[in-house]
């Protein structure tokens, strides 16, 4: 696992996709925030072990958003805890099996873009776990001194979360924290503030104004679903230019108009 800051650490599954443990306000309490990829609940499990004790399952797990790499491990790990699963309303539709995300674009160009083909658009199914995040309020629930922020663009619910003391800040896909266009750079790890998840954002105008949103936060430390941990000057670059420079296809669909 790789500490993203005080109470925070992030593991990176079949090194393509991060999860999250994140410390509650009680000792040996915690979160996880996304679950990765189908099939990863065996190296979540061990891990949590590892950091937490054998058996000691989380208060809740946590997705930013519904993409398959986000909750592919979601159902055996929240039926096996005996946890709920929080999401925001707006993607309850996508993990209840009630709806399809927007189509992807593979037209946009990179590795990714190619590989978004072969990607399946049936997700599983949560009703039986999930439960909606409240809106009346941007408290984390157990996770105090923590913030959500809702930032759609990639997912209609997307979140990020944000916590004010130190400035840490989990980016969830509202960008990337390696090139995610190439998946030789995600594989590699390789630290540059980037767009995440070309092929599916549905809507850049709402992903431009959700980067500008997390940027004028200044985190101090950043964990998102792609990519390395970043901290100190790293932070700093990128964040000014990135809406206004995406390297897109003009052409690309939902870059004049987001998926209806």
């Amino acid at each position: 696992m790789n500490n993203v800051a005080a109470g925070v650490n992030q593991l990176r599954i079949q090194r393509f996709v991060n999860v999250y443990f994140v410390d509650a306000g009680t000792p040996g309490d915690w979160v996880l925030v996304d679950t990765g990829l189908p099939g990863s609940e065996e190296t979540i499990r061990a891990a949590a072990a590892e950091r937490y004790g054998a058996g000691v399952g989380p208060q809740a797990i946590i997705l930013t958003h519904g993409h398959l790499d986000h909750l592919g491990s979601a159902l055996p790990l929240a039926t096996g805890w005996n946890v709920p699963v929080l999401v925001h309303p707006l993607e309850l539709p996508y993990v209840t099996a009630q709806a399809l995300y927007p189509p992807r674009d593979p037209t946009v160009g990179g590795s990714l873009a190619f590989m978004s083909r072969f990607f399946p658009t049936q997700l599983p199914d949560l009703s039986d776990v999930v439960q909606e995040l409240p809106t009346d309020t941007d408290a984390v629930p157990f996770l105090m001194g923590w913030r959500w922020l809702h930032v759609p663009g990639h997912a209609p619910g997307q979140i990020a979360l944000f916590r004010d003391a130190d400035r840490t800040l989990l980016g969830a896909d509202a960008f990337a924290t390696t090139h995610h266009d190439s998946i030789p750079a995600v594989l590699l790890g390789i630290p540059k503030i980037s767009r995440a998840g070309t092929p599916f954002n549905y809507d850049w105008a709402a992903a431009e104004r959700s980067v500008q949103a997390l940027a004028a936060l200044r985190p101090a430390a950043i964990g998102c679903g792609h990519g390395p941990v970043i901290t100190g000057p790293r932070r700093r670059k990128g964040w000014p230019t990135w809406p206004h420079t995406t390297p897109c296809r003009p052409t690309a669909a939902y870059v004049h108009e987001a998926a209806a």
